[in-house]
């Protein structure tokens, strides 16, 4: 597999530059109520010194504007074949900055995707696979008036030269005459990753050979973009929140 090119951004100042992305100092737990993640406590406004500005990252070579409107991404639509692997319930807390004041961005368009438990992306082509036409693991999800988007996905699997992990894309209605984006990727701790993958269909790979500190994306700033997934119905649930620096 090629490697994922392009320079990352990282900046450990407070609101130092345009489209920041700032995790909230408070978050809520979360559970399964009626089939759908949910906030266990709603994430109240913040002043700007509790904002602490996350690193943009690449979006990588497989990033593919597909429009898939959906939160269940484990199928390939075309057939219904849902990818094989333990199940992760992601959410994301999508909040706008705005005058020191962290508030839900409503009606934001959230984009994932990621490789499946083999290692291989869908759509597109590679000297290691091809598989053009297929949708696999991608999908967006518009923010809540809460600003939340939800996702049911699996746990990824790991190829050559990476780290396990997510992509993500956060994009905004035109705004003050421009539409706001932002790319970057989620990670996962590795002592998490070594036990999901001691399991099927992780399990019938060979072990993986970069962890996180040995990634050459996650090095500059993957430390804080780390999800610290919570064991749930033989799966995993995770709660992400992130805020856009908004005029």
């Amino acid at each position: 597999m090629g490697p994922e090119e392009g320079q990352d951004k990282h900046t450990g100042q407070l609101l130092s530059r345009r489209d920041a992305m700032v995790l909230l100092g408070t978050t809520g737990a979360i559970w399964m109520m009626g089939g759908r993640l949910a906030l266990a406590q709603t994430v109240t406004a913040t002043s700007s010194s509790l904002c602490l500005v996350r690193p943009e990252q690449t979006e990588g070579p497989y990033y593919v504007d597909e429009r898939l409107h959906r939160s269940d991404i484990r199928s390939d639509p075309a057939d219904g074949r849902i990818k094989p692997g333990t199940s992760l319930r992601l959410t994301f807390q999508v909040m706008r900055l705005t005058d020191g004041d962290c508030q839900p961005l409503p009606n934001a368009q959230v984009d994932v995707w990621h490789c499946d438990a083999m290692g291989v992306y869908s759509d597109v082509r590679d000297p290691g696979f091809n598989t053009v036409g297929q949708k696999f693991l991608r999908g967006y999800q518009l923010t809540d008036a809460q600003g939340t988007a939800g996702f049911l996905t699996i746990y990824p699997g790991w190829y050559p030269i990476r780290t396990v992990h997510i992509h993500f894309k956060i994009r905004t209605a035109p705004m003050a005459r421009k539409r706001y984006e932002f790319t970057s990727q989620l990670y996962f701790p590795d002592d998490l990753t070594d036990r999901v993958h001691t399991a099927l269909p992780y399990s019938s790979k060979e072990r993986r050979r970069v962890r996180n500190q040995n990634d050459f994306i996650f090095r500059d700033g993957g430390d804080q973009l780390m999800i610290e997934p919570l064991a749930k119905n033989g799966g995993y649930e995770a709660i992400f929140p992130i805020g856009l620096e908004l005029p």
